[in-house]
């Protein structure tokens, strides 16, 4: 009776070992041979600096992995923020025969088609930074409820549970992103009953377009004592108070680099504070590695979740000397490191952060 119980341990133990071994072999990076293959990016709209250091970031990673033989060649291609052409654009790249298509959506929806022909045709899509909804499609993204919950913890942090009135810079009316980052402030306001929201800008996550925007909605507002923002708009939004003869309120940034100078130069003047978070224009990098090791054999989720780059006032000035004149805080997504999110995504584990440079 012992003998069999013990013969049933091993078994036991043994079909854990394997189990463990096959687990831990799906960890790390998937090195299936993928030379051969193409990789494209469809970028809806390519008008503010971000997006540029974006496609830039894509390419600059691409030309390095076909260097390394990683993969045959990349394409990019771009729609001026119309869904119409995107959707075009989408179906010439499977006719030319890419492996891969990374797509930056200019809606959650118009491209469902485009990409369900792409997936019936044995391409792998990962959707980036955008709320595709056609279920074959993965998705690397951010949580955008932590986002704008961020936002707010700040500002909470600051101003406390007193009443607060706060001004809201949106990005792009229709664009996925926005519509998501939205809904995360509804929900981050909502744990914060003594703020309200009193005004509501679309800047374009460009300073030019917010600094306008905003100019032309203050005459109509009260005292604001905090600003939401989704990146490229918080320098343009503290001109427009400033132009206004108005007290800075707390504008939340969105890591580029004149909001970082402004940030710097009123600390110093001031003692002013603030945050800044922001997806990097180097997420593409993230969606390429994702395609590439979907392509390799890596078992990858539907649903890859990305860290946010956030900087706090210790950190402000390592992250100023880095970020380039006129651009935006960036940070390289190697092959590694994106194995290394894939699989804390896979296992549940926290995601790893982008240490600030030194």
């Amino acid at each position: 009776m012992q003998a069999s119980r013990m013969k049933a341990l091993i078994a036991a133990f043994m079909a854990s070992a394997i189990t463990a071994g096959v687990a831990a072999a799906q960890d790390g990076i998937a090195t299936g041979d993928t030379s051969g293959k193409k990789i494209a990016f469809s970028n809806s709209y390519a008008g503010n600096s971000f997006r540029q250091v974006m496609i830039k970031s894509f390419e600059s990673m691409g030309a390095k992995a076909k260097a390394d033989g990683k993969i045959a060649d990349t394409a990019v291609v771009s729609s001026n923020n119309s869904v119409t052409e995107q959707a075009s654009q989408i179906q010439n790249l499977i006719l030319q025969g890419y492996d891969a298509i990374i797509v930056l959506a200019g809606s959650d929806t118009a491209l469902n088609g485009a990409i369900k022909d792409a997936c019936n045709a044995g391409i792998v899509v990962v959707a980036f930074a955008s709320g595709v909804t056609e279920p074959c499609a993965y998705r690397v993204d951010y949580d955008l409820d932590s986002y704008a919950k961020a936002e707010l913890d700040f500002i909470a942090g600051k101003l406390g549970d007193k009443p607060a009135n706060i001004l809201e810079i949106r990005g792009m009316a229709g664009d996925g992103f926005d519509k998501r980052l939205n809904e995360g402030v509804k929900k981050a306001l909502a744990d914060h009953p003594s703020y309200k929201k009193v005004g509501e800008v679309y800047g374009q996550w460009t300073a030019t377009v917010a600094q306008k925007e905003v100019s032309g909605i203050l005459p109509s507002l009260p005292q604001i004592d905090a600003v939401l923002t989704q990146g490229g708009d918080g320098y343009g939004a503290a001109q427009a108070f400033k132009a206004a003869g108005r007290k800075l309120p707390i504008i939340i940034m969105g890591n580029r680099q004149d909001e970082l100078a402004l940030w710097k130069q009123e600390h110093d003047a001031s003692g002013y504070e603030t945050f800044s978070l922001g997806a990097t224009p180097s997420v593409s990098q993230v969606a390429f590695w994702v395609a590439q090791q979907i392509l390799a054999g890596k078992k990858v989720p539907k649903f890859v979740e990305v860290p946010l780059l956030q900087i706090h006032q210790p950190d402000l000035d390592a992250w100023l000397r880095a970020a380039p004149e006129g651009g935006v805080v960036n940070a390289d997504y190697p092959q590694g490191l994106v194995a290394k999110i894939i699989d804390a995504n896979v296992n549940k584990q926290p995601l790893p952060v982008v240490p600030a440079p030194k």
